[in-house]
């Protein structure tokens, strides 16, 4: 692994599933969250989704390529355009500091309207992980049959 080297895509569906049951999961219980009325009321076209959840997903994109070993020393994201449902969000990451067994790398995540989430992640690697390569292609989350 060096500095350039781009993490495969993960491309995540948007649906109305996983804004509400992240928002709860989280304990976000702002109703911007979960009520398509009140969105509304408030400005938006639709609920949409919380930075919490945006978290947890960059979390989940790292770990996938860098686990079981790997530690998240630090995340730091800003969000940009809402994750709204039917759209669909892929992350990218591209590798821009390795040393003394951590890499950086910079988050990228778009959806329909532009940039979800931009950002930074620090994660420390096993001893091997400098010398190991990334796996091509593009990941895909799947959610249980029967969600929307």
């Amino acid at each position: 692994m060096k500095p350039g080297d781009e993490l495969p895509a993960l491309t995540i569906p948007i649906t109305r599933t996983l804004i509400v049951a992240g928002a709860l999961a989280s304990r976000d219980y702002q109703d911007v969250h979960h009520d398509t009325e009140a969105a509304r009321e408030k400005g938006s076209p639709d609920i949409f989704m919380n930075i919490l959840t945006t978290n947890g997903l960059v979390g989940r994109y790292l770990t996938d390529h860098f686990a079981p070993c790997c530690v998240l020393r630090k995340v730091a994201i800003r969000l940009g355009a809402p994750n709204y449902p039917g759209d669909t969000m892929v992350l990218r990451g591209t590798v821009t500091e390795v040393s003394d067994g951590t890499a950086v790398v910079r988050i990228v995540g778009a959806n329909g309207l532009g940039h979800h989430v931009t950002g930074t992640a620090t994660v420390s690697l096993p001893e091997d992980a400098t010398t190991m390569s990334l796996p091509e292609g593009t990941a895909t989350v799947s959610l249980p049959e029967g969600t929307k």
